[in-house]
Formats: structure tokens, C-alpha cells, sequence
């Protein structure tokens, strides 16, 4: 199987841009709005064709994260501004405007709040399904550095698909994700699958030096702890300060990885070099219809 390592972008890597009236309302609306998404502050390569077909992921809380993973873009520091308490509504208004069927919410991690942001998520769920009733939701929600009391918040919300990244593998995770906890993330979707009967889903990159036989085992690590649902994508490094690419995963050998994930039981996924957690994100609907339903949620 063909290999390459991390000198010139390949083919494969480089992105047809588009653009047209659906992309310029979606930017016009999010600007209106003073939105924030991860589209922009995690320079996804997705932006341009997710805008064009007038979806967004938005991120909560603020643009500025408390951690420093070394693979990603959003800006960080110790203390960032305080949330927007306006913010909740205005993601409900907007998902109204775009007529959305399915909604992606994500947020920078806030170890620096006491309930590590969780109230403001709970505050914007209800908010969209206010307006928006039959739309589903779907949170990539950070660790909460392992709080059952916020974690439970927001799962207590019964949200269609709860995601958590694990991003990588565990021989990476002083490397990539200095401040998390491979274990912390299992446990956590464990939690949700077990206590909360939730549609689970992960992510991983590839291209940071895991190999391929470490790639099967976090596969099945997810598995065995409750996940549904995952995505497979190439790691792109955002910028200098950031880790360097150690090679670029040929399209053959994602399509390899997607059948190793089918193997270990995922019910849906995606792999390929440009699948980014919320990628699609729609197309994981036909799939929640045939999962267990989440419990009911509770005041």
C-alpha cells in the first residue's frame, strides 16, 4: 500500500472552491448575528462547500479556548472573555433563518467557568428547539474536564447524536492533547451511551504517526465503550507553531480504515481525507432513525 510523507500537499489535498448566493447568505447571516463557528476558527477545509450548501457548525461560548492542543486553530489563552448570554438566542435565530433540518453545536473548551460552560449549553439547546422543535441537534461537547454534574447538563438535554472526539491515539496524547484524557473521552461517551441511552459519535485524525494497527485499536476502544457513530480524516497542520504532518493518508488507505471501523461495529462511517466531525453531518440522520431513541430529557 502506497505511503507518503508529509513534503508537498498531494493531489488529492487540494480544494475546489466554491462559492455563490447560498455561501454569501450564510456568512452575511453569521456575521448579522456575531456567530462564531468552527468553520472559521478551526480553518476547516470544509468551509467553502459546507457555506455554499448553506450549513454551519457553530461554536459556543466564546473563540477563545483554555487549552492548547497542538493540532488545532482556535486561539487560546487563560482567561477569555466572559460568554455572550445573547448568544443561545441568536444561534436559535439563525438556525430558524437557514431552515436547518439538522444543527451541529460545538464550543471551545472553558476550564476557567465552574460548570466548564455546560449552562450555556443547555441554555442554547432549549433555545433552537423553542423555535425549532423537530429540527435535530447534534454536540460535540468537550470533557468537561470529566464534571459528571456538567456533563450530565447537557446530556440530560437528550440531544440526537452526542459527539466527543478522542482525535487520536493514546501513544499521541502528550504530543496532540497535552491536557486531555484518552480515558476520560471513553468514559465519557460510555456515560452517555449507559446512563443516557444517547446516539453516540467520535472522530479521529490520521497523519500524526500513529500506525495502522494502533488506529484499529482505538477503533475498537470506541466500540467497546458505547460509540455509534465516527469519522476518519487527514490531519492538516494550521500553522508553523503547530505539530508537523508526518504523512498524508492516500484515499486508498482511508477506504481501508472505513472498512476496519465497519468490521469493529460502527453503525456509520466516514473516512476520508478531508472528513471533519461535523462533515455531513446530516447524512448521519438515516442512521440515528435506526438507533435506540435517548431518553426523554428532564427539567
Amino acid at each position: 500500500m502506497e505511503r507518503l510523507g508529509a513534503g508537498k500537499k498531494p493531489e488529492w489535498l487540494k480544494i475546489r472552491m466554491a462559492s455563490g448566493a447560498s455561501f454569501a447568505s450564510t456568512r452575511q447571516l453569521l456575521n448579522r448575528h456575531s456567530l462564531n463557528t468552527v468553520c472559521r476558527s478551526a480553518l476547516c477545509p470544509n468551509l467553502q462547500e459546507c457555506w455554499s450548501r448553506g450549513t454551519a457548525t457553530f461554536l459556543l461560548l466564546g473563540n477563545i479556548c483554555t487549552r492548547a492542543c497542538r493540532f488545532c486553530a482556535v486561539g487560546t489563552a487563560a482567561e477569555p472573555p466572559s460568554p455572550d448570554p445573547l448568544e443561545p438566542e441568536n444561534i436559535a435565530m439563525a438556525v430558524e433563518s437557514m431552515r436547518l433540518k439538522h444543527v451541529v453545536l460545538t464550543s471551545v473548551t472553558r476550564d476557567d467557568l465552574p460548570d466548564g460552560g455546560a449552562g450555556h449549553w443547555v441554555a442554547t439547546i432549549r433555545a433552537i428547539r423553542a423555535v425549532k422543535p423537530s429540527l435535530t441537534i447534534e454536540c460535540l461537547i468537550p470533557d468537561f474536564e470529566g464534571n459528571e454534574y456538567s456533563l450530565d447538563l447537557v446530556m440530560a438535554e437528550a440531544p440526537e447524536v452526542l459527539n466527543h472526539n478522542i482525535e487520536t491515539v493514546p501513544s499521541l496524547y502528550c504530543k496532540v492533547r497535552p491536557q486531555a484524557s484518552y480515558s476520560r473521552s471513553l468514559e465519557l461517551l460510555q456515560r452517555a451511551k449507559e446512563e443516557f441511552g444517547l446516539t453516540t459519535k467520535s472522530g479521529l485524525m490520521v497523519g500524526m504517526g500513529e500506525s495502522a494497527d494502533e488506529l484499529a485499536t482505538a477503533l475498537g476502544d470506541l466500540v467497546s465503550h458505547g460509540c455509534d457513530m465516527v469519522t476518519i480524516g487527514q490531519y492538516l497542520q494550521p500553522s508553523q507553531a503547530h505539530l508537523p504532518v508526518e504523512r498524508y493518508v492516500t484515499p486508498v488507505e482511508f477506504e481501508a480504515y472505513r472498512v476496519v471501523a465497519e468490521k469493529a461495529g460502527f453503525r456509520h462511517v466516514q473516512s476520508g481525507p478531508f472528513v471533519r466531525s461535523s462533515y455531513h453531518a446530516e447524512a448521519f440522520s438515516n442512521t440515528i432513525e435506526a438507533l435506540p431513541q435517548p431518553l426523554t430529557s428532564t427539567e
